[in-house]
C-alpha cells in the first residue's frame, strides 16, 4: 500500500500481533486445545486472532455448551500467562509508545488484565494507563464495543480516533466503531485497513498546536 497521511486526536491500540508478538505462545496453547477438542489445529489459528476465547470456542463449536467454552477460556487464558517464553516486542513498539505517550492513547485487548500486564511486562513494553480489556466489556471483538469505551473514556469521537490492528476482527471491530484503522503486520493488509505498515517502525507521529495528531503511515 502507499504512505498515507492520517489525523487523528486519539490513538487506540491492539496488543497481540500489534505492540507484542506472542504467536508462538498462542499457538501452543491453542493447538492443544485443537487437539483435545478434535479441531483442525489450522482452522482453529485462523479463526481466534484478535477474539476472546470463548468467543473463539463459539465460532468453532456452535451447538457447545456455553458453560464449556468459559471453563475452557478461562483455563487457557491462565496457560498463555504463565507461558512468556518467546514473547517479544513488535519492532517499533517502544518507540511507538515513547512517542504516542504524551498524547490521548488507549490499549484495546481481548486478553484480560492479568495477561496484558504479563505480556506487555515480558516486552519490556509501557503499558497505557487507559486500558480496555476482557474485563471492560461484554462483547468480544469484532464487536465494536471495547473501541467505542476507550473513545469515551479518552472523550474524543470515534472518527476521529486511529486504531492500530493486526487481526481481521479487530479491524472489523474498528470499522464497525467508525474509524479508521492501520493495520499492523503481514497478514493484515488482507484486512482492509485504512493504511498498512510492516511493523510500526513504518509509523511516525507529529503534533499541531490544535492538539491534532498527524501520521504518516509507510
Amino acid at each position: 500500500m502507499p504512505a498515507v497521511q492520517l489525523t487523528a486526536r486519539a490513538l487506540l491500540l491492539d496488543m497481540d500481533g500489534t505492540l507484542v508478538d506472542s504467536a508462538a505462545a498462542v499457538e501452543r496453547v491453542w493447538r492443544g486445545w485443537a487437539t483435545e477438542t478434535g479441531l483442525d489445529p489450522e482452522r482453529v489459528l485462523a479463526v481466534m486472532p484478535g477474539r476472546q476465547g470463548h468467543a473463539t470456542m463459539a465460532e468453532l463449536l456452535p451447538d457447545r455448551p456455553v458453560e464449556l467454552n468459559l471453563a475452557d477460556a478461562r483455563r487457557m487464558l491462565a496457560q498463555e500467562t504463565a507461558d512468556l517464553a518467546d514473547i517479544v516486542p513488535i519492532p517499533g513498539a517502544a518507540e511507538f509508545l515513547a512517542a504516542v505517550e504524551p498524547h490521548p492513547h488507549a490499549l484495546v485487548t481481548s486478553a484480560d488484565v492479568p495477561l496484558a500486564t504479563a505480556r506487555m511486562t515480558a516486552a519490556g513494553l509501557r503499558i497505557p494507563d487507559i486500558r480496555i480489556t476482557q474485563e471492560s466489556v461484554s462483547a468480544s471483538k469484532p464487536d465494536p464495543e471495547g473501541f467505542l469505551k476507550a473513545a469515551a473514556e479518552l472523550g474524543v469521537a470515534p472518527a476521529d480516533c486511529v486504531v492500530f490492528e493486526d487481526s481481521l476482527a479487530g479491524i472489523a471491530a474498528a470499522r464497525a466503531a467508525g474509524m479508521r484503522v492501520v493495520g499492523v503486520g503481514a497478514s493484515a493488509a488482507a484486512h482492509g485497513p485504512t493504511a498498512w505498515v510492516a511493523t510500526l517502525r513504518g509509523v511516525t507521529l507529529a503534533a499541531g498546536a490544535d492538539r491534532v495528531l498527524t501520521l504518516r503511515v509507510a
